[in-house]
């Protein structure tokens, strides 16, 4: 009989859900035993502590202590939120799967049941990501947009504490701990978009393991297409820009069959000047769709955004994307294959 699948888990709620999550689909699908092992990561201790994400290295904290425990051979299997992965993959790893994705939207959880638009002009809008921070910022609310770190309940206290008024929180996470009745708005992609792989599991194994075939039977094809066009964006895009990125791909019914429709977004960090896009394309070559809308933006002064519309000079050609307001609606797919949206 073989042994348990190990799989490498943070010890949070959230992680810990999301890895008995795919623990549940290696039981069905595989029918192979699971075992869940923890990993600390240096994250969870600064977190812990109080010192902000960044200063700790980011997400890719969380990310590289699994990836490490993977290598070395202590689990079989690391879970992670796909949003926080790096686009290169390390040498000796492999993503074998990405199971159906929960909706990647975002949400606000609100003071008296409130939307982002009801909120007054002053409010305490809490988020830890520049994306949020930028888009916000571009719908001209007025809000005071405050840092904010910890665990989802950590994030929820603070509104109920009266501390922060709102904050913004990924869908997925609410659904997977099963606290939806706290969201008091969801938030329309046209508004905010969503980061790269939002919503969406990586289920990762060692390159040489035989799991790689097997994990296979994890995987959803309209997930992965969707994924692989959003990080291929991100990727494309982090070569020339450091700017806040947004980008949501979706699977739809076109006139000729199914396609894949991409939408992205770059912004400065003040959310003053943005560049917005979309583009179509067959799924079979949804990497090939998300680099070449990637690769629009960046020709349309993606690349120049980093610097904001306050930037000397020296900063380039900043302001020519300005043209474009940040929260200008995205249009439906259309025929051509990369447009303005």
């Amino acid at each position: 009989m073989s042994r348990p699948v190990r799989i490498g888990t943070r010890a949070s709620l959230l992680a810990t859900t999301q890895s008995e999550l795919v623990a549940a689909l290696i039981r069905d699908r595989l029918g192979r035993e699971t075992e869940l092992v923890e990993v600390t990561t240096e994250g969870d201790r600064t977190q812990a502590e109080g010192t902000p994400l960044e200063q700790a290295g980011g997400t890719g904290v969380f990310v590289g202590a699994l990836r490490d425990a993977l290598l070395a051979g202590e689990v079989d299997v690391a879970v992670h939120s796909l949003k926080d992965l790096p686009t290169a993959t390390p040498e000796g790893i492999a993503l074998a799967a990405v199971p159906l994705r929960e909706d990647p939207r975002d949400v606000v959880v609100a003071r008296d049941g409130l939307t982002l638009g009801e909120l007054p002009v002053g409010a305490r809008l809490g988020t830890g990501s520049p994306r949020r921070v930028a888009q916000v910022e571009a719908l001209g609310l007025g809000l005071d947009v405050v840092g904010v770190r910890g665990n989802v309940d950590t994030r929820i206290a603070k509104v109920r504490s009266g501390e922060y008024d709102a904050v913004l929180l990924a869908r997925a996470g609410l659904a997977r701990i099963g606290r939806l009745e706290e969201v008091t708005e969801v938030l329309d992609p046209l508004q905010v978009l969503p980061a790269p792989g939002q919503g969406a599991l990586a289920v990762e194994c060692r390159a040489d393991d035989d799991l790689v075939t097997d994990l296979a039977a994890l995987d959803d094809r309209g997930s992965r297409a969707a994924i692989e066009a959003e990080r291929a964006v991100l990727a494309t895009l982090e070569g020339g820009c450091s700017a806040p990125i947004g980008a949501l791909a979706e699977l739809v019914e076109g006139e000729d069959g199914e396609e894949l429709w991409v939408r992205a977004i770059a912004l400065s960090r003040d959310g003053a000047l943005s560049v917005r896009m979309s583009a179509t394309g067959e799924p079979h070559d949804a990497a090939g769709v998300g680099t070449r809308l990637a690769k629009e933006m960046l020709a349309d002064g993606a690349g120049d955004l980093d610097a904001g519309p306050e930037a000397g000079p020296e900063a380039g050609p900043a302001a020519r994307p300005a043209a474009r307001p940040a929260a200008e609606p995205a249009a439906g797919p259309e025929t051509d294959r990369v447009h303005d949206a």
